[in-house]
């Protein structure tokens, strides 16, 4: 047995497969960003707005700037993934979502522990990060 199979032999197996998932969740994040992003800058797939419009206008502040180009706040870009410059947000996404996916798998095993110190925490962690996400604060976090 090599030094680093001893390492993580006292390892929990919750947090060997919440170490993957984000291992891998990672790798294919920033995959579809590098996919995405060669679709925009080869012309394969036209931009919402173009490079031009962007550096004429990039010295605004972030909400004046949006309003200018009609591109709407919160999770209203979604509606503009058929758009090269807004289909890279998936890549984004995917890394961003993958804490909470990670929590939601330690749940249960934690449940089946009967830790419910640690559950309690994962659970309101994945509330917490959902709250912030969804943009019901309205704190323009996203």
């Amino acid at each position: 047995m090599t030094q680093k199979e001893k390492e993580l032999e006292h390892v929990p197996a919750e947090q060997k497969a919440y170490a993957t998932l984000l291992l891998y969740g990672c790798w294919i994040g920033i995959g579809i960003m590098v996919i995405t992003y060669f679709l925009y800058l080869s012309g394969i797939m036209d931009p919402y707005v173009t490079i031009d419009r962007v550096t004429d206008l990039w010295h605004l502040p972030s909400d004046e700037f949006l309003h200018r180009l009609d591109i709407p706040g919160g999770w209203g870009w979604t509606a503009l993934l058929g758009y090269g410059d807004f289909l890279n947000f998936i890549g984004i996404v995917i890394l961003g979502v993958l804490t909470i996916v990670g929590y939601l798998t330690l749940i249960p095993a934690y449940i089946k522990k009967k830790d419910f110190l640690f559950t309690s925490i994962a659970i309101l962690e994945v509330l917490v990060l959902v709250l912030a996400a969804s943009g019901i604060l309205g704190g323009g976090a996203h």
